[in-house]
């Protein structure tokens, strides 16, 4: 006991001692919650298209929160015919763009510090379609379609790949796909690319039958594709923006596919009226189907994931074809160091 105090008295002491302790803590919190929140980041998304589900993973981070969470206001830029999203990019328009690795290998091949950062789709959605029941039953039997209508991106990238590694192909196969389905739907011995999630949904509306779907991926095709990809000095200036726009968009990601995804949907078709939502769970449920989110690497260290093994393999393959040059510097086109670390897995259920 202190000298010269009663217990009585102490006791008082320290009850006024606590008393002024509370009411100062009291001041300091009043005075706390009168500070301003810290600021989020603001940042911006340019998509490659208008808002589908395919999309779903950001709008969902944007709805529910997520980006908030990560001490972030995103803004999404809708992508579409007459959108230039990437070029906003190169510009300093966006911060963010759904590129792919053709498009960033350009970009290093004309100087341009773009850099992808992580790969929603762990496979491509590109599909060749043909009519049932005409023989067409696996990957290598599009060799027998009489015409096969394709974009010239696919003429000159993924047919030659094709070419290349099976049997049966030839250019005298091509024929310009104008997005019109008409004359595939009319020529039962032919073929037509598409996008797994849009196209065979569209065939079956207008025509009254299922396609034979193949996805060109799983017959070996590799690319990346919906990447998260900026430029170098974003990443030299913003690691932390980086880090956080990653993590939060692979959240939103496993949130959308696995978990309440209607305030996402309501956001798509806010931005896009013409999407329906017959359409949306067509996406949703062929996305789930084919492993385009969530497959090979992204099974074991989450979604996004890339790695320099599967990227060179990709690379090996453009230049077996000479769409890209041996000595392309192409790991300047992205960076593994954001990905792969397990972010959101504990969201699939």
């Amino acid at each position: 006991m202190p000298h010269g105090l009663t217990g009585e008295q102490l006791t008082m002491s320290n009850t006024l001692t606590m008393k002024s302790f509370l009411a100062a803590l009291g001041l300091s919190a009043a005075a706390f919650a009168a500070q301003p929140a810290a600021a989020l980041d603001e940042v911006s998304y340019g998509t490659n298209w208008l808002a589908q589900a395919e999309h779903g993973g950001f709008y969902q981070a944007v709805a529910d929160g997520t980006y908030e969470k990560h001490g972030l206001k995103v803004k999404i830029v809708q992508g579409g015919p007459n959108a230039a999203n990437r070029a906003l990019l190169i510009a300093g328009k966006v911060d963010f763009y759904m590129g792919g690795p053709l498009g960033d290998m350009d970009a290093v091949k004309q100087g341009i510090p773009m850099v992808s950062v992580a790969s929603i789709f762990q496979k491509d959605p590109q599909v060749l379609m043909a009519h049932p029941d005409v023989g067409i039953d696996k990957f290598e039997d599009l060799a027998k379609a009489g015409s096969i209508f394709m974009g010239k991106d696919g003429y000159v990238t993924y047919f030659e790949w094709m070419k290349k590694n099976f049997k049966g192909f030839s250019d005298a196969q091509f024929k310009p796909y104008t997005f019109n389905p008409a004359p595939f739907i009319a020529d039962k011995k032919s073929a037509q690319q598409g996008y797994l999630t849009s196209e065979p949904y569209e065939i079956e509306k207008q025509a009254g039958w299922k396609p034979k779907v193949f996805l060109i991926a799983d017959a070996g095709y590799g690319p990346y594709s919906t990447m998260i990809t900026t430029t170098q000095p974003m990443i030299d200036k913003k690691p932390d923006v980086v880090q956080r726009f990653v993590d939060a968009s692979i959240e939103g990601w496993y949130s959308y596919l696995y978990g309440d995804n209607k305030a996402a949907n309501d956001l798509i078709k806010k931005d896009n009226p013409e999407m329906t939502d017959g359409q949306i769970a067509y996406s949703i449920a062929k996305m789930k189907e084919y492993g385009i989110v969530v497959s090979g690497d992204a099974e074991t260290k989450g979604i996004g994931c890339m790695t320099d093994e599967r990227y060179k393999k990709f690379f090996d393959s453009m230049v077996s074809i000479n769409v890209e040059p041996a000595d392309l510097d192409y790991k300047k086109a992205y960076s593994t160091k954001f990905v792969c670390k397990g972010v959101g897995m504990a969201l699939k259920k």
